[in-house]
């Protein structure tokens, strides 16, 4: 395992953020279970000339201070989270899962107002700056993935260090044919959506910000988008899981959400703000070493055979002018023991039962038996 956790250390730095001489790369953890991985990160950070700090965030301890959360503290993180942009070249954020829940007493309207306050450091560090995000395996990622912590250590390791470079080159058929799409349309058991990506182009994800990687994407014109889509996966936000989400849209907008929990409460998440209801993103995902949901949306939005639909926030090198205080990626999987499904490139098959059918998109399939 510490050969596994060396060769990731190794590959974001000189891989995803290309860490160059004096640049100040600031490491953000969740847990000291962390720390051989970290102690990794910061070898080859300064065996790279870059400048590490280490920065420790609690989430038990974490979710105290934001069920107290007032707005003279908003106003505090809001000037720290804006020092961090200003002086950090790079992010690393090792995130560890312990409690999908822990955060589910933080009073909703006061997140909103934080999200809100945090809205243009986080675009800034986004979209100006390089930045890697992981999770750590932990025992409950294991408990959630049906496996035994070894196991998943090693699979989750696995997983995050694939051949990037090589999926890089895999990916450019299809960044060539979503580049030149006008319609989309996206069927399922419960879905059939259409909407227009003309003009938006798309981006490969391919090792270079999320761990584990492996999605095309690109974005909906924002007032597009009519139907409606049933994610067949967790989606777990803000802590609160849902299940069976259900959209509505009509003219860009959702207009009907629903699940199998609390609707009220999925409601709530898409009033934060106007953009809410929008969509931001749209991607195909195919990394070929994650095959099932654990309810880890960094995993989850990678399956093979899966897309996502995200309302919210667009990134800016996608830009549909939606903006939102969040970014919700959801997750429905088309392969056939998921239900099956289509999706359409101007009215052309690419895609059936989440293998891609046209020969030139084929490898992406990564001979995928079923």
């Amino acid at each position: 395992m510490s050969d596994k956790l060396k060769e990731l250390a190794n590959l974001i730095v000189s891989y995803s953020i290309h860490v160059e001489k004096d640049e100040k790369v600031l490491i953000i953890t969740q847990s000291l279970e962390t720390r051989e991985f970290v102690s990794y990160l910061i070898e080859a950070i300064y065996k790279s000339g870059g400048v590490p700090c280490l920065k420790i965030n609690d989430p038990l301890l974490g979710a105290q201070l934001s069920e107290g959360n007032n707005e003279g503290r908003i106003q505090l993180l809001q000037k720290i989270q804006e020092n961090e942009v200003e002086l950090f070249d790079s992010f690393i954020n090792i995130r560890y899962s312990m409690n999908d829940y822990e955060s589910k007493n933080v009073p909703a309207e006061m997140a909103k107002k934080l999200s809100q306050a945090l809205l243009p450091s986080s675009d800034i560090r986004v979209n100006q700056r390089k930045w890697v995000l992981l999770n750590y395996p932990s025992l409950l990622d294991s408990y959630k993935a049906g496996m035994s912590s070894r196991e998943f250590c090693n699979f989750a390791l696995d997983v995050m260090t694939v051949n990037y470079q090589q999926m890089g080159k895999l990916i450019q058929p299809l960044k060539k044919l979503m580049d030149q799409t006008d319609k989309v349309r996206i069927v399922s058991p419960g879905t059939d959506l259409t909407f227009r990506i003309k003009g938006m182009g798309s981006i490969p994800c391919v090792g270079e910000m999320n761990i584990p990687d492996g999605e095309l994407y690109s974005a909906p014109i924002k007032n597009s988008v009519n139907g409606t889509i049933t994610y067949n996966t967790p989606s777990p936000y803000q802590g609160n899981v849902f299940h069976h989400v259900s959209l509505q849209f009509q003219d860009g907008k959702i207009v009907k959400a629903t699940c199998d929990e609390d609707n009220q409460k999925l409601n709530e998440i898409f009033d934060t703000d106007e953009g809410a209801r929008y969509v931001g993103e749209f991607s195909l995902g195919f990394n070929p070493k994650i095959l099932y949901p654990m309810g880890d949306i960094l995993y989850d939005e990678k399956i093979l055979g899966s897309l996502h639909f995200t309302p919210g926030q667009a990134y800016k090198d996608c830009y549909n002018g939606n903006d939102s205080g969040i970014h919700w990626d959801m997750v429905l999987i088309q392969r056939k023991d998921y239900g099956g499904g289509e999706i359409y490139f101007d009215d052309v098959l690419i895609r059936k039962d989440g293998m891609f059918v046209l020969e030139e998109l084929k490898p992406l399939n990564f001979d995928y038996q079923g």
